[in-house]
């Protein structure tokens, strides 16, 4: 596989280590980095040179990155990368793997990724990320949804730099405390980096207008924890999961980056 990268930050760093235990082995890994970036990007992925593919290639546009013609292309650089990339790796025939799922929460966008890939007969899927329990979700789709409600709650540091901190004390919280409550679409908006775990849930279920959302920040808290409600048709389920933030980014759930080299090691073994 010639796997092509959008962002080589800690997640996708996370991803190759974990593939390369795996024993994964790449043709290429070929980084798109922005312009004035390459060194940094080169860095960074050097060591994954022969320890998980026999060449690393960095390139400084989307041109570029298109004719080195990758296999697949996983993204991990923020709801922009998708707008500026995605569409354009799909009317090349390139499938393409998102982790910042927020962005399809833009009608539009969500759209041009689908009219793209059904020209081009690409595929693009969403990383699972920080949850589980989609494929219950899926089915339960199948049979008839009727209510999903996904309850994000954090550390109220892991809150820091968004609108919540107009809303609450962050600071100063004793207690949990809710400063979102609608539907999913709305809190990917206003939540960019928190609210990609919501997008992912509606895209997997009822849809963002009908998937419902809660935001809390809560001090005695010390991990991200993810709660999913689910009534259905066929089944009623609930689903916790209580993950550990990235060292680096309480805003991130460490458990993304390994969710990111799964669904790679499951694309390589289909290939083989």
């Amino acid at each position: 596989m010639r796997l092509g990268l959008i962002g080589y930050g800690a997640i996708v760093r996370q991803a190759l280590e974990c593939m390369a235990r795996e024993g994964a082995a790449l043709e290429a890994l070929i980084c798109l980095a922005r312009e004035g970036s390459g060194s940094r990007a080169a860095q960074a992925l050097e060591s994954f040179k022969g320890s998980l593919a026999r060449e690393v290639l960095i390139v400084d546009s989307l041109p570029q990155l298109i004719a080195a013609r990758p296999s697949l292309v996983a993204e991990a650089a923020g709801h922009d990368a998708i707008r500026e990339c995605a569409p354009s790796l799909l009317s090349s025939g390139i499938d393409v793997l998102l982790v910042s799922a927020g962005a399809l929460a833009e009608e539009g966008l969500h759209r041009s990724l689908d009219v793209a890939a059904a020209r081009s007969r690409a595929r693009w899927s969403v990383c699972s990320g920080a949850v589980g329990g989609l494929d219950i979700l899926a089915a339960a789709k199948l049979a008839g949804l009727d209510e999903v409600v996904y309850t994000s709650r954090k550390p109220p540091q892991a809150w820091r730099g968004t609108p919540a901190e107009r809303l609450v004390d962050l600071e100063g919280l004793t207690q949990a405390q809710a400063f979102y409550e609608g539907d999913a679409r709305g809190a990917a908006r206003d939540y960019p980096q928190n609210a990609n775990v919501a997008a992912t849930i509606a895209l997997a279920g009822a849809g963002f207008e009908r998937t419902k959302v809660r935001l809390i920040a809560d001090p005695i808290v010390q991990r991200n924890v993810h709660e999913i409600a689910i009534r259905s048709a066929c089944a009623d389920v609930s689903i916790d999961i209580s993950g550990y933030a990235a060292p680096d980014n309480p805003k991130t759930s460490l458990t993304t980056g390994f969710a990111l080299a799964a669904d790679v090691l499951r694309r390589i073994a289909l290939r083989d």
